[in-house]
């Protein structure tokens, strides 16, 4: 404890612990920035390949196309509707006027008044406000990681965000003041009241004459969204180059999507004034003008049906072209560079991708489904916020900037305790994809496990892996359960807000019922696009943890570090025959070595078995050989892949039929039905054609064939592969001798270079040379005549 003079405060409050309070709070914040930015990033690798090459293009030209497919779906609409009603208007023009004159009133007014005769400073500041906020955070992200930044782009971003967050505030505490307590705000801040309220309400050529003299006033929205529609337009035949290869058609489905959802949204704008005039007409009790509302409210309705089970069917099928697209490039990165080899701990690899059967299968097809879902989400909370705040804001602006402050207040807290959801979906989907695992690995050596009479201990482990995913799933439901309250409690409050705030006008006769009804369904309207991270709270956190899975394997499978893995990364000389000069053995991430200096040669058919204790490396060996392991040091020369073949102790059975299985890895075609009958016969498996008669059928091969006959099918795959070089790891050692001497014979009669590892002293007699291997770095090498397998 420090000694001193008191200062009358606690030490936290000295101004260096509020320093680091400070800092730790700036820590926080940035590191959640981060935290954000790199889930974009992950978004973004996993998203943009498939819409534009991710090599050619960064993520802020993927972010401006698909601003300008807003531009031209925006603008295609417009036109279009434009149109309808121009045909409409000069072909029924009385019951167009009648029925519809409200949306030809606002097709008119898009085209005829000018934007500075409708949108306020507080308006404009609010489309602002975002831009200059993201572009001033990214700006702070870059200088602390140590980043240039343009000047010019940056200090005035921190200007404009700074400024209007300090007006957005002041402007929020006031209409709290005002709501609270009315006459405190008109005797005490009537001196800023009025200021602020020219500034959210007054449009800015009234307010601004000067803006006037820029030549604005000409500008209407309609010839705005015509220049947007032109440039978006400019931006993809810009980026033609770049959509070949059929990278075309998904922005097609997707410009035909928001076409759809911007339909949609422009029929729910009407139907807000449809409810005004229907409120109205129901309050004075006019039939004529209540059903003829309700006949506008019915077609608005039966419009819109085909429009969203075109889009559901639009958006489902982009999600499986997707689908199938994101899969066959993992797979395709999978097999690349031997990454399912290098990548699999089971290998010796220490790589952590768990899993990624499940990452491939169904991780991709939620992160497409989630993907596509989410980004029309946003896009449909978008065009209904734009598309509805003018209403709302024309009715009520105090209403309108409520609803503001209350949902990104509430957004906030909702993403905060949002972070630790999406990391207990993380592990929960973990945990699930491990049980999984067990319960199939159970499946897979069922057999093994019944031998053993091993149920009790399997049943402990399967036990152990459901009792995981039951307590992470326990914690899952606690905290969707906390998120379901803060979730009910935004929504529930905000019901109130509307009732709050105009309540005064409705009681003093300046607000019909009939514009309360109207206000309250723009209202729930805006309220839905602003809340739409309240609503997907527990949602987002789901596709966040997919996200994180999915993109962590793309980048182990895609980006095989040569450094990282240099023990996998074999550099084999070709030549005819296997030559090891100077070459050592070692397991991959192991400094130990298992053989070194290895010298040798297998020239033409020469046979060498490979002998000593177990551990020494006799398959580490092979799998030099093989060109599957690196040496490191010396050189290592072998035969070509096709003239190479290895077969381990227990052979790989494929997923497919008879035919399939014997002919692996070539193709099926180069071989006959009676070519295959007599390679079966030599290997001494004819009865396999009584038990299964056509080479077609598909089986569970590895469960309803021995391990012998496993062996032997694999040695009749040898001589349909015909290799040079054979190099064989135990690959008899489930036969009788008989057996054994029968198949060995047939690999001497092929005149095939055989290298092989076995404990029987009888596979002596088939091989030329001998080497064994001490297990201490050690080795001798001896003619197979000269050794005696009893002498260790």
């Amino acid at each position: 404890m420090a000694v001193g003079p008191s200062t009358g405060r606690r030490d936290d409050q000295t101004p260096a612990a509020t320093s680091r309070h400070n800092g730790h709070q700036e820590g926080e914040f940035m590191a959640s920035l981060q935290s954000f930015r790199s889930q974009l990033t992950r978004l973004r690798r996993l998203s943009q390949p498939y819409f534009l090459p991710y090599t050619d293009s960064n993520g802020w030209q993927f972010a401006l196309l698909l601003l300008s497919l807003l531009f031209c779906v925006a603008g295609t609409v417009l036109g279009l509707l434009s149109g309808l009603m121009a045909l409409l208007g000069a072909i029924w023009p009385q019951v167009t006027a009648q029925y519809l004159g409200g949306v030809q009133g606002s097709i008119a007014a898009i085209w005829s008044l000018p934007i500075i005769t409708i949108l306020s400073w507080g308006q404009l500041s609010l489309a602002i406000y975002p831009v200059a906020l993201v572009v001033s955070l990214i700006c702070q992200d870059r200088l602390r990681r140590g980043f240039e930044t343009k000047a010019w782009l940056c200090f005035p971003a921190l200007i404009v965000s700074w400024l209007l967050t300090v007006q957005f505030a002041v402007s929020g505490v006031l209409a709290l003041v005002g709501v609270l307590a009315p006459a405190l705000a008109s005797s005490q801040f009537a001196g800023v009241n009025g200021p602020l309220k020219q500034f959210w309400t007054v449009p800015i050529g009234t307010l601004s004459p000067w803006m006037n003299q820029l030549g604005l006033s000409w500008l209407c929205w309609g010839q705005l969204i015509l220049l947007l529609f032109i440039s978006g337009l400019g931006c993809f035949i810009g980026f033609r180059s770049r959509l070949r290869q059929r990278r075309w058609l998904p922005w097609l489905l997707l410009g035909v999507i928001i076409l759809m959802l911007l339909s949609v949204n422009g029929i729910n704008a009407g139907i807000t004034f449809i409810a005004r005039d229907l409120t109205n007409a129901l309050i004075e009790r006019n039939p004529e003008l209540s059903y003829r509302n309700l006949w506008v409210y019915g077609i608005c309705f039966m419009a819109a049906l085909p429009i969203r089970t075109l889009q559901y069917y639009l958006t489902a099928k982009l999600s499986l072209i997707w689908r199938d697209w994101l899969t066959k490039s993992l797979v395709s990165d999978y097999f690349k560079d031997r990454a399912y080899y290098v990548l699999n701990p089971n290998e010796g690899s220490g790589g952590d991708v768990d899993n990624p059967d499940q990452r491939m299968a169904d991780d991709t097809k939620d992160f497409t489904k989630e993907a596509l879902k989410f980004t029309l989400d946003i896009f449909d909370s978008l065009l209904m916020f734009s598309l509805n705040i003018a209403i709302l804001w024309s009715i009520s602006g105090e209403l309108a900037f409520a609803l503001f402050l209350y949902a990104g207040t509430i957004s906030a807290v909702m993403v905060f305790a949002g972070r630790r959801l999406a990391a207990i979906n993380t592990d929960q989907l973990r945990y699930e994809a491990d049980f999984r695992y067990g319960l199939v690995h159970v499946r897979n050596n069922s057999e093994s496990i019944a031998f053993y009479s091993g149920e009790p201990e399997e049943s402990r482990e399967v036990g152990r892996r459901l009792r995981t995913v039951i307590r992470n799933f326990d914690l899952l439901i606690i905290w969707e359960a906390l998120l379901k309250m803060l979730q009910r409690v935004g929504i529930y409050g905000s019901n109130f807000i509307p009732y709050l705030i105009l309540i005064a006008p409705i009681l003093s006769g300046k607000m019909d019922y009939g514009g309360f009804s109207q206000a309250n369904v723009a209202y729930n309207l805006v309220e839905n696009s602003l809340f739409f991270i309240v609503y997907k709270i527990e949602d987002l956190a789901r596709f966040s943890a997919s996200v994180g899975r999915l993109e962590g394997f793309q980048s182990n499978i895609s980006k095989i570090d040569p450094v990282e893995y240099k023990d996998f990364f074999s550099e084999v000389t070709p030549a005819n025959s296997i030559v090891l000069k100077g070459a050592a053995v070692k397991t991959p991430f192991s400094e130990r070595l298992l053989a070194k200096d290895l010298n040798f040669s297998i020239t033409g058919s020469q046979k060498m078995l490979v002998v000593g204790p177990s551990g020494c490396g006799k398959t580490s060996l092979l799998r030099v050989i093989s060109g599957l392991w690196a040496s490191p040091t010396g050189q290592v020369s072998t035969p070509p892949s096709g003239e190479l073949l290895f077969i381990p102790q227990r052979p790989y059975m494929t997923l497919g039929s008879l035919r399939e299985q014997l002919c692996y890895p070539l193709d099926c075609d180069r071989f006959s039905d009676d070519h295959l009958r007599a390679v079966l016969k030599e290997v001494q498996l004819e009865a396999l054609l009584d038990r299964y008669p056509s080479f077609d059928v598909k089986q569970d091969w590895p469960r309803l064939l021995s391990l012998g006959e496993q062996q032997r099918l694999a040695f009749a795959r040898l001589l349909l592969n015909a290799p040079k070089v054979v190099v064989l790891d135990e690959a008899t050692s489930a036969l009788d001798v008989a057996t054994e001497r029968h198949l060995y014979e047939l690999l001497v009669e092929r005149e095939m270079a055989v290298v092989s590892v076995g404990h029987r002293p009888t596979l002596k007699s088939f091989h030329d040379l001998v080497l064994e291997l001490n297990g201490q770095g050690g080795w001798q090498l001896l003619p197979a005549a000269s050794y005696d397998f009893g002498h260790s």
